[in-house]
């Protein structure tokens, strides 16, 4: 199917508009996702139409911890991400996912959405990157809108300006972005395979204009216990986003090709102290 955030460039080459990541593709080639291809001089996302999870969950399992506490949303995925991070916990749909795509399971928006609200009110675009099949989420999102339904991301924070006025600002109503090792820059480009993680803290002060947003900082061992480094980030965020953001520490723990002891929860228990002492209300 034909991604839409996208253009044409010089002959048959496109810049993908997804993510930050912008991607220069050339005919027969796929941007960094590794979903998004340029067939050619097209775009088109190989994931588009195709469902691989659906579960009801609660909605503090995203976790959304002030929107609409206590209830449940249909939470949905396709595959693919523009991260590569070694810690994934769901990396068999975000990067090794040549074999679940043949268990995808294809599916008209108007139905996933009167599915949807058969069982939940909320539908939250989860478990992989929603940037990566965007095309789908704003078809959803929009079809949701109209049947009085509430939208929710979970994100990894590195989309597009574009995806950020255009589909996000407009048609979901709460966002949950995910940090990680408090935006270090050397952190991110060894484990996750990106350059220019501040980007992220700049959707983060365009959403909360607009959107309800909540933050997490996945704190990984011997990346991420270092105190400097998040009061660093907590002062930016501070700056960005104000002292009602809610903000949550999360543990890590060994999955997928990095295989590293878990948080030590000492250090979380003085990461929320420091984000309390800084002002922060509402630290989980």
């Amino acid at each position: 199917m034909e991604a839409r955030f996208y253009e044409r460039i010089d002959g048959k080459r496109v810049m993908c508009k997804a993510c930050r990541r912008k991607c220069v593709i050339e005919p027969g080639s796929s941007g960094f996702c590794r979903v998004r291809r340029n067939e050619g001089g097209k775009l088109v996302a190989i994931n588009l139409g195709k469902l691989v999870a659906a579960a009801l969950d609660p909605i503090e399992k995203k976790p959304f911890y002030h929107f609409h506490p206590g209830e449940k949303t249909f939470s949905i995925s396709s595959f693919g991400c523009n991260f590569r991070c070694v810690f994934c916990c769901n990396y068999d749909i975000s990067q090794e996912w040549e074999d679940v795509k043949k268990y995808a399971v294809e599916f008209d928006c108007e139905e996933l959405v009167e599915r949807a609200e058969r069982s939940a009110r909320i539908i939250t675009f989860t478990y992989s990157e929603p940037t990566v099949w965007i095309e789908d989420v704003e078809e959803i999102a929009k079809i949701a809108k109209k049947r009085g339904l509430l939208t929710t991301m979970v994100t990894n924070g590195y989309f597009s300006e574009e995806v950020c006025e255009s589909l996000v600002k407009k048609y979901i109503d709460a966002v949950v972005i995910d940090v990680k090792n408090s935006l270090s820059r050397e952190a991110y480009k060894r484990l996750s395979s990106v350059a220019n993680p501040e980007v992220i803290l700049e959707n983060v002060e365009a959403l909360c204009k607009k959107i309800w947003v909540e933050v997490t900082n996945l704190i990984v061992k011997d990346y991420g216990e270092k105190i400097e480094d998040v009061k660093n980030f907590l002062k930016k965020l501070l700056d960005v986003a104000g002292d009602e953001i809610p903000l949550h520490f999360l543990r890590y723990y060994p999955s997928y090709k990095l295989h590293l002891p878990p948080t030590s929860l000492e250090f979380l228990a003085r990461c929320y102290e420091t984000a309390r002492e800084m002002g922060f209300k509402y630290v989980i």
